[in-house]
């Protein structure tokens, strides 16, 4: 640190603005560029963790696209809110704009380097917003949950889908990674449950369907005791339930053994 400026290899002088004051004197730095060229420095420091609040209550998390995560209790829902989508026609307007830019071979005029700046500048805009709901959420589940059963739900496989856009935008993987850190570092019992036929199970009775639930159908109905919940609902009490009996799997758990008060138990 040089006259309030960061000296980095080959001379390169980057002023810095303080996001917060470090509470003691840091053991490491970490100095990172994001794909704006802006600098980011992240210190490593020594600090006392204060205990988690109390919080009663369990809670199961079913992940999806148009609604984000669909919880037991609806109070606690992660909306879609599509933040790339309502900058979509911003955006579009700069990526024509950088695309008539471009030169084939040489280097890139200024106009290019301005229009594929803005590019830039719109996705991290789109993306923060989306973090920062996530962490939010992950936060108020945190505070208010002992236990917190979460899908361990993996979206590779909607990348190859007509939902990859969307599922882009909900950061999926982002969420479920927040919820998970937060949880830990609370002192919370997370569990992950597998996501193999939770939404072929009745959260009253645990039969399972006999065939696959389309994604167009969005209710279950259980042909065997008449419930009918949500499809992405049922889905959520089912993970909760699994956890709730020290399981990470839904065949781990028999029909007969899960006929206990669970509709109370369950709903949080």
């Amino acid at each position: 640190m040089n006259d309030g400026r960061l000296v980095l290899a080959k001379g390169v002088r980057i002023p810095v603005v303080w996001s917060r004051e470090l509470p003691p004197e840091p053991t490491s730095v970490r100095i990172t560029q994001d794909s704006l060229g802006h600098w980011y420095a992240s210190f490593v420091v020594h600090r006392t963790v204060e205990p988690a609040a109390m919080a009663e209550g369990s809670i199961g998390i079913d992940w999806g696209v148009r609604t984000t995560a669909t919880t037991t209790d609806p109070a606690f829902d992660l909306p879609h809110r599509g933040h790339r989508a309502r900058c979509a026609s911003e955006l579009a307007r700069a990526q024509r704009k950088s695309s008539r830019r471009h030169r084939k071979g040489g280097p890139q005029s200024r106009g290019y380097q301005r229009a594929a700046r803005m590019v830039a500048k719109l996705h991290k805009k789109a993306a923060r917003q989306t973090q920062h709901d996530a962490r939010m959420w992950a936060k108020s589940v945190v505070d208010n949950h002992d236990v917190i059963a979460v899908e361990d739900f993996t979206p590779k496989f909607l990348a190859k889908s007509t939902m990859a856009r969307k599922a882009a935008d909900a950061e999926i993987g982002a969420a479920k990674r927040e919820i998970i850190e937060r949880g830990e570092r609370a002192g919370r019992m997370v569990v992950l449950v597998r996501p193999a036929h939770t939404t072929m199970t009745c959260s009253s009775c645990f039969a399972r369907a006999k065939q696959r639930l389309e994604l167009a159908e969005r209710v279950f109905r259980c042909h065997a005791c008449g419930f009918t919940e949500g499809r992405d609902r049922n889905a959520a009490r089912v993970i909760l339930a699994v956890a709730e009996r020290g399981h990470t799997r839904v065949e781990d758990v028999s029909q007969s053994g899960h006929r206990l008060p669970v509709v109370g138990s369950v709903a949080v």
